[in-house]
């Protein structure tokens, strides 16, 4: 056994959260070691690059709080401390010129993260951060005790800092094994479920040939929920961001609907679809008076066929599709996840209240966000907010 006093601050996980804290506790002068279980840092992060890495998103500040649904109250002040247009910054100031799309969403130019983190680990390393890759934390003794490739490691550092993600994508290292290791201190976690996952639809045979097909230009609605985006059909069902803003309806067994034709109220519909058809058949009268997509009128016909030949039993088919679903895909599948450590057992430095001078950040919380640039920026300022705290604490101040 080995033990070794840390003076300064440790920060277990190597994601987004874990380095935003590192660099808060170096801008405040104290020296940072950061334990990563997996041999390199960043995983998670640079798999969201490979869709563009959506840093954030420019819209006004309330309704940008409003998209974190039931952890809106507790998250707004790190919200405030780090809000979109300082994300923007931040990633700027790293060398990473950005764009924002015709839906307010934030990329780097680059559309990928690697050049991002490469700067960031960088900048990091020359202020003095500490890395230590393959640690994995095994529990608290007297200490926090690692696995590590020489063997069974006990760390006495000052003040920790918790940032080892939710519990999907688990090869990327978010396996959530450490919800363990708190309730063995006593520290009850909210169980993870699937947050920003994909939909599972037993589809028949008809739908094969529409398997990678996007829904475009079409509304979903669940359990209260609304979401206007893009899914595409799967062999598996339906995915894509335009559904995943509803995982907190459909993981409870809410029924999704899906209107297709949100610009367009239903007594309009009813007055295109009266218009006189000759001899055409309905489909292709659906496909001239309302130019609905091959894909959309492949899901009309899956779930609601025969189709009503009265137009305004057709009008309100229209507008709210009933689709069967058989729940959300697996949790290891989903880009996040909901459940971790909740709010209430946490200061507003986000310190843990059973385990006074350890933080916990990023996806470790008991709170989720639809994809569209809300996570990540959650897990940036919840992992500054933490780091700040922390750099509080050692230096003896109130914070915030």
């Amino acid at each position: 056994m080995e033990t070794e006093r840390i003076k300064g601050a440790l920060v277990i996980g190597g994601g987004p959260a874990g380095l935003m804290a590192a660099e808060a506790l170096l801008a405040a002068g104290h020296a940072v070691v950061l334990a990563e279980a997996k041999p390199s840092l960043g995983r998670k992060l640079l798999m969201a690059g490979k869709s563009g890495l959506n840093l954030t998103k420019a819209e006004g500040f309330d309704s940008f709080c409003a998209a974190y649904g039931a952890a809106s109250d507790s998250l707004r002040p790190m919200l405030a401390a780090l809000p979109p247009d300082a994300v923007s910054a931040w990633a700027e100031d790293l060398g990473q010129p950005l764009f924002t799309g015709s839906t307010g969403r934030v990329f780097p130019v680059a559309m990928k993260a690697s050049p991002l983190l490469r700067g960031w680990l960088g900048r990091l390393r020359a202020s003095g951060l500490e890395i230590r890759t393959r640690w994995r934390w095994t529990g608290w003794d007297e200490g926090i005790w690692f696995d590590t490739p020489r063997g069974a490691v006990r760390l006495r550092p000052e003040v920790t800092v918790l940032a080892m993600g939710g519990a999907s994508w688990a090869r990327l290292g978010s396996d959530g094994l450490w919800a363990g290791v708190l309730a063995a201190r006593g520290i009850a976690v909210t169980p993870f479920s699937p947050a920003n996952a994909g939909l599972c639809v037993p589809w028949s045979e008809h739908m094969v040939a529409h398997f990678g097909a996007p829904l475009k230009a079409v509304a979903f609605h669940a359990g209260g929920l609304t979401s206007r985006g893009e899914a595409v059909i799967s062999a598996r069902g339906l995915e894509g961001g335009g559904l995943y803003p509803l995982s907190p309806a459909l993981r409870t067994g809410a029924a999704l609907q899906v209107d297709l034709c949100p610009d367009l109220a239903e007594d309009v519909l009813a007055d295109r679809l009266a218009r006189p058809r000759g001899k055409q058949s309905l489909a292709s009268h659906l496909r001239r008076v309302l130019r609905l997509s091959p894909a959309v009128r492949a899901l009309l016909a899956e779930v609601a066929r025969p189709l009503p030949g009265d137009p305004r039993a057709l009008a309100r088919l229209l507008k709210a599709l009933p689709v069967p679903h058989a729940g959300l895909r697996p949790m290891d599948e989903a880009i996040s996840t909901a459940g971790g450590v909740p709010f209430a057992a946490l200061d507003a430095g986000l310190m843990l209240r059973a385990a006074p001078g350890v933080f916990c950040a990023g996806e470790m919380l008991d709170w989720e966000a639809p994809t569209g640039g809300y996570l990540l920026t959650g897990c940036l300022a919840t992992g500054l907010w933490a780091g700040r705290a922390a750099a509080a604490r050692l230096a003896a101040a109130p914070f915030p």
